[in-house]
């Protein structure tokens, strides 16, 4: 069966066209309550004390619950820095206090969502007021007030990678190019905000119903908090209405639990339903970690990059949530996919009382890239060199070395992607390297637009990095008598949008030599699924194809032996990966990449300042297409999200307060806001462990747009800017500069 490598359609296209499909808000349950959650709206208070009477005796309310209800008030994805709930009562120190506006104080349950809302207002609270500290650069110094009084410093995070001698390097080079760049936070804007049922199942399990990325990550969450063994909890994610790392951490997922156990415990077993608003959404998760970034590369006459020294510094907000992961693979990939000798970063992640920030697609990728991409593209112009020549003289190929002193990964394709973008955007190869015979900048024949083109690329890791525990679990079922009628797959993979169900179909379907729709797929349930691993990092098709493969093999080995049912369950681990060294940086960081490249062509209204993006020239090597058609969904999806991060989407925080809490003043891309033509260059050089070949690459397209954005600016405009969103006020203001 020749599966893998078509288009097929999506297993969930046509409940989800025709509005069958069931997302957490969508679903109720009978005699169910309602909950709303009392948001702190202060940046950094002390709750000196909280009473619930008043709101208790409202007539409708079920239940209220505060810190005291939480029997183990932490968790953290990284480390338990946050409280369930804040408020005296609570068994851990300094749950008392508020860190950002979003923090969660009070549950109230009431017979309507209307009710539940009202009595919040019931709930009284006194506080404190403690300063509010922003800036994540005076958080960093020695008297700053900490936001975290136990942890003794507000840098929570740092790494260090040293390489080679760099003072030296800086002597030895033709030119030097330093830059100051900063990067914003970005708000994921799925379209389904936070919603769920938390409920007492048939086998006595707290269940909840929600939308998130990683089943077993949500049970042991919940589990830690409630001081419940893992079996006692379970988790089921339904169809999610978007993710792009959003749902990594926590939002509802933890209260719903609270709630419905605590009700059961007064006897009281109705499931407990909550839907975020698109506010309470914005001000409740987290968001993209904005980034100042100072860099200085040094490189010869030649265009050979000799040094780069980078110092990284990460708002991670109120909490840690995926901060220092985040960092890690910044601190990697802000000095590019290049072969530099010698090589200084310093990075950190800082505590603020900002909106804590974390996972989103690319996961601290695009800001490294763009202060990588920025630089390189600035050594080109200042050495006279091209953008594409001057990268192809420095990118790196199998066996070179990175900034943390080890080789890539077999299967180093970087040179083949960027040759390949450049190409279909107008280069050539020459007797004297890569050049672009038209230029840059495209005529438009109206003096006030201006247009220009710009080029990056990146990389990006498949997988968790830096020694984290990676693993994936399969199970497969055969069902028949001579033949194989019916296979089941049960598969924990979240299905963020991304099309990641259909792949698992596909892949078990080539696995097994069984047509599509001989197999079922039982997805993303605790009871029935084993720990997949999260929905992030680009690695399911990674991760899932190799353990359907195992599985399968063993499945079919049972079921030649006879064994009806035939029932198979395989663990892929992959390669280990190790930490970053404390004083070098020496590491082995990842198991697999993926590589992209990209042209744009903007316009620029030099009278008001508007970007528009006419052409975007997107090349990725997948390593092999499993579902092509959903690739290439994947390349225009990110494009157009990295547009919005590149020249539209400005998120205002002031004084820890959000400015910009609606989708009426946070402007997402619309279809009059998205580039004129996308073009997709998918390239399939396969990874050597990847199944059939496969890499990951649902992010990878993402990262290299703001820079050859930016580029293209320089090109259209002759200025640059080394902040963005490219807003019309940002370009007009530099221009008047």
């Amino acid at each position: 069966m020749n599966v893998v490598g078509e288009s097929v359609i999506r297993v969930d296209a046509v409940g989800k066209v025709t509005g069958e499909t069931l997302y957490p808000g969508d679903i109720n349950l009978p005699n169910q309550a309602y909950m709303k959650i009392l948001f702190a709206n202060r940046p950094h208070a002390v709750i000196k004390t909280l009473n619930t009477s008043k709101a208790e005796k409202y007539p409708g309310v079920i239940a209220v619950f505060t810190a005291k209800d939480v029997p183990n008030n932490e968790y953290g994805l990284i480390m338990p820095d946050q409280p369930v709930l804040c408020g005296p009562g609570s068994t851990k120190p300094y749950a008392e206090r508020v860190r950002f506006i979003g923090d969660q104080v009070a549950l109230v349950i009431a017979e309507t969502e209307q009710i539940a809302a009202e009595a919040l207002s019931l709930v009284e609270i006194e506080y404190e007021d403690l300063p509010v500290v922003t800036d994540p650069l005076k958080a960093m110094e020695d008297d700053a007030i900490l936001l975290h009084p136990d942890k003794g410093s507000n840098i929570f995070g740092r790494y260090r990678i040293r390489k080679g001698d760099v003072e030296k390097a800086f002597d030895e080079s033709d030119v030097i190019v330093e830059g100051v760049y900063q990067t914003p936070a970005q708000e994921h804007a799925y379209l389904q905000p936070e919603a769920g049922l938390g409920y007492i199942d048939e086998e006595g399990r707290v269940t909840v119903i929600v939308g998130g990325q990683w089943t077993h990550e949500d049970q042991e969450q919940i589990a830690h908090a409630l001081a419940l063994p893992l079996e006692k909890v379970r988790v089921i994610y339904p169809a999610i209405g978007g993710a792009f790392g959003g749902r990594e951490d926590m939002s509802v997922q933890i209260v719903l639990a609270l709630a419905a156990w605590r009700l059961h415990q007064r006897g009281i077993d109705r499931p407990v339903k909550i839907i975020w608003s698109r506010e309470e959404s914005i001000i409740g998760h987290h968001k993209r970690h904005p980034y100042h970034i100072r860099a200085k590369w040094g490189a010869k006459r030649d265009g050979r990059v000799l040094a780069a020294e980078v110092e990284v510094v990460a708002d991670g907000g109120a909490y840690a949530y995926t901060s220092t992961k985040v960092l890690g693979n910044a601190t990697l990939m802000c000095t590019g996919p290049y072969s530099i000798p010698n090589v200084k970063v310093d990075s950190y992640a800082v505590y603020t009382n900002n909106l804590p920030n974390g996972a989103f697609r690319g996961f601290g990728g695009p800001q490294g890239a763009f202060a990588a991409e920025m630089q390189m593209n600035k050594l080109a112009e200042a050495l006279g060199i091209d953008p594409v020549e001057i990268r192809m003289r420095n990118l790196l190929d199998e066996g070179d070395l990175l900034s943390v002193g080890t080789p890539l990964p077999a299967g180093v394709s970087i040179k083949k992607v960027v040759e390949a973008c450049a190409k279909s955007a107008g280069w050539v190869k020459g007797e004297d390297g890569w050049h672009r015979p038209a230029g840059f900048q495209v005529k438009t024949g109206q003096a006030h637009l201006k247009r220009g083109i710009g080029f990056a690329c990146a990389f990006k890791n498949v997988g968790f990095s830096f020694g984290a525990p990676e693993n994936c679990w399969a199970i497969i079922e055969l069902h028949g008598n001579a033949e194989i009628e019916k296979a089941v797959l049960y598969h924990a993979a979240a299905e963020v949008g991304q099309g990641s169900h259909t792949v698992l179909v596909q892949m078990a379907a080539e696995a097994l030599g069984l047509p599509l729709e001989k197999v079922e797929l039982v997805a993303a349930d605790t009871a029935v699924t084993k720990n997949s691993g999260s929905v992030s990092a680009s690695r399911m098709t990674f991760m899932a194809g190799n353990a359907i493969r195992g599985a399968a093999e063993k499945a079919l080995e049972e079921w030649k032996n006879e064994e009806r049912p035939a029932r198979a369950e395989f663990q892929y681990r992959p390669p280990r990966t190790t930490p970053y060294d404390p004083e070098t940086g020496k590491s082995e960081p990842n198991f697999a990449y993926g590589y992209v490249a990209e042209a744009v062509e903007v316009e620029v209204d030099v009278e008001t300042g508007q970007v528009r993006l006419v052409n975007v020239i997107c090349a990725d090597d997948v390593g092999k297409a499993v579902n092509p058609q959903q690739v290439q969904g994947q390349v225009e999806g990110a494009v157009v999200q990295a547009a919005g991060y590149a020249i539209l989407e400005n998120f205002i925080q002031q004084d820890g307060q959000v400015l910009t809490k609606t989708l009426s003043t946070y402007l997402i891309p619309t279809i009059l806001d998205i580039p004129e033509k996308v073009e997709s260059i998918i390239l399939e050089y396969a990874d050597p462990r990847g199944p059939w070949g496969a890499r990951g690459m649902g992010e990878m397209p993402y990262l290299p747009l703001a820079p050859a954005v930016g580029a293209a600016i320089r090109n259209a405009t002759g200025k640059w800017f080394d902040q963005f969103p490219y807003t019309p006020e940002r370009i007009l203001f530099g221009l008047e500069e």
